[in-house]
Parts: structure tokens; sequence; C-alpha cells
């Protein structure tokens, strides 16, 4: 399968709820559950359905519908943030500062250093 970056950088193929999704397995949903649910945001087995950030009419996380980087993105029809004029915007940096991933950050650096080449 080939790597899906999703347009804040972080990697949908490698995310354990895509995985779960991919393999249709409910003990794997569940250890996302388990892992990823809180008192602000209970997550259900069901709850655990994403085809991929860059996905449009199918199954995706609650949080993935509601990313303003994510609406961005389809608005803009970019493969990702690294493609963006406004790269890195502020909408961006804060959802960075959300999900603590120097990783996602650096990815989509390293993808807008091949692009001015």
């Amino acid at each position: 399968m080939q790597e899906m970056i999703a347009y804040c950088g972080l990697v949908c193929t490698g995310c354990p709820a895509f995985i779960a999704t991919q393999k249709d397995d409910d003990a794997e949903r569940q250890k996302v559950v388990e892992k990823w649910s809180s008192e602000q945001y209970p997550l259900k087995i069901e709850d655990i359905n994403c085809d991929g950030c860059l996905t449009v009419g199918k199954r995706l996380l609650n949080f993935c519908n509601e990313c303003e980087v994510r609406a961005c993105g389809l608005e803009k029809k970019v493969e990702n943030c690294a493609h963006c004029d406004e790269f890195a915007c502020a909408k961006l940096e804060k959802l960075w500062g959300i999900i603590s991933s120097a990783e996602a950050k650096e990815r989509l650096e390293n993808i807008r250093k091949t692009l001015n080449t």
C-alpha cells in the first residue's frame, strides 16, 4: 500500500485507526479506543473507522471530519500542506501544537524543500 500523507503531515497509512479499519479488526479498534479515548473525547469501537484524511466520501474519524486543516487542504486542492502557497499557516501551526507531532512538521518541511529544488 502506498503511504498516504495527511494535509498536516501525519502518515494516515501508519495510523492505528486506519490500520484497524483496513483490517476490519475490532480488537485493534479497541486498542485505539483505549489509547485515544478521554473524558473530553470518549470513543467507542464504532468510532474507529477511517480510510485516511485524503479520502472524500469515505469513512473518517470525527477528528478528521472536523479538522480545519483538512477542510482547507480540500478547498485548495493541494496534495498536502507542503504544496500550499501559505505554508506553514496559523491553522497548521495550531494543529501541530495540538497533535504534538514534530515528525509531521518535519515531514512537510522536507516535502516543501523538494518542491523548491
